[in-house]
């Protein structure tokens, strides 16, 4: 496919505001103007124009007075459980280009509950679990505890705290209470897989799709039971570290592999994902626990840019990677680092 450096790029995405509120992780997984200005800097050095495009109120104007070769999308969303669907359903309705997952996959993968069943349709492994909409309502005596507390529809370890585990009915419906309470959404309590935990990075689309090194989260200290928190996020740099590659027999290897490989194909994801799994420390069987086909992209801090740099490339390389998997599928040239 020939190159062009003369791309005039749209940056859609939704910013912090800092503004205070009841819950601390509210904003978690918005970004900081700081790493916007990083894509679109990346973008640019391909001798490319970046039009930046907040994915607030004023969005429809901002697409429809700036014409655009194609979006580099990473807007959340306003609010609601579709959310993060909301750019890409707009700009397939003006049938502009974008980067990433359409709003079908994006409004499936948002919902744990939902992605969990269209994964089990195809055979892939998951915790077993129960949706709640109230507290009011019984647990299913199949599950057994320990089980994992969690809002259904949020991303960034938003609701999950150090203390998101219960061990019994009292624990359970207290957790549950207290989600509710403050996040106003289902929770989905699912049974807790005690073992190692991982996350699988994939660029590209059809029969193209490269599995980057997998990564293992190993946590500091000696608790039995280890949750990727919200806090162990903040506070990745003493809470845990990081094993890319990790070390994996070559049989485990291949089944996180063709896990990660049906998943992604199963929710149809487009250019990029990450998901997370766990694996049985009892059978050694990978369990998938989520995919985030618009996964973060902070530098040296994502998941997703720990493993592409750790593979022995640029934060630069990765942000036109992606762009140039949505360029391909749209059949217009792709550009390249100057």
């Amino acid at each position: 496919m020939s190159y062009l450096n003369s791309l005039k790029v749209g940056l859609t995405y939704n910013l912090k505001t800092g503004t205070k509120s009841i819950n601390e992780d509210d904003e978690a997984d918005l970004d900081d103007l700081s790493t916007v200005m990083q894509i679109k800097h990346a973008i640019e050095s391909t001798g490319s124009t970046v039009v930046l495009m907040e994915a607030n109120d004023t969005i429809v104007t901002s697409l429809t007075e700036n014409t655009v070769d194609i979006v580099f999308n990473i807007a959340e969303g306003i609010k609601g459980r579709g959310r993060e669907a909301q750019i890409p359903a707009l700009l397939n309705l003006l049938n502009i280009p974008f980067t990433g997952s359409d709003e079908t996959t994006l409004g499936i993968a948002l919902d744990k509950a939902l992605t969990k069943r269209v994964v089990m349709s195809e055979s892939v492994v998951t915790p077993k679990f129960q949706l709640f909409n109230s507290p009011k309502e019984k647990l299913k005596r199949k599950l057994l505890y320990p089980l994992i507390i969690k809002p259904n529809a949020e991303g960034s370890s938003k609701g999950i705290s150090d203390l998101s585990i219960a061990y019994n009915e009292s624990e359970l419906y207290s957790l549950l209470t207290d989600i509710i309470t403050k996040y106003s959404c289902n929770v989905l309590v699912e049974e807790y897989i005690r073992g190692r935990e991982f996350t699988v990075g994939m660029i590209g689309n059809g029969n193209d799709i490269e599995i980057l090194p997998i990564m293992e989260i190993k946590f500091t200290g000696n608790k039995t039971e280890n949750l990727y928190s919200y806090r162990v996020k903040k506070e990745s740099e003493t809470s845990i570290f990081c094993e890319c590659p990790a070390d994996l027999s070559p049989k485990l290897e291949k089944s996180i592999i063709k896990m990660a490989k049906k998943v992604f194909t199963v929710l149809d994801c487009k250019d990029v994902a990450r998901i997370d799994l766990r694996i049985d420390e009892r059978s050694d069987i990978p369990y998938f626990i989520e995919i985030n086909p618009l996964p973060g992209l902070v530098d040296d801090y994502s998941d997703l840019v720990v493993i592409y740099k750790e593979s022995g490339h640029a934060y630069n390389e990765l942000i036109v990677r992606i762009l140039n998997e949505a360029l391909s599928r749209y059949n217009l040239p792709k550009v390249e680092i100057q």
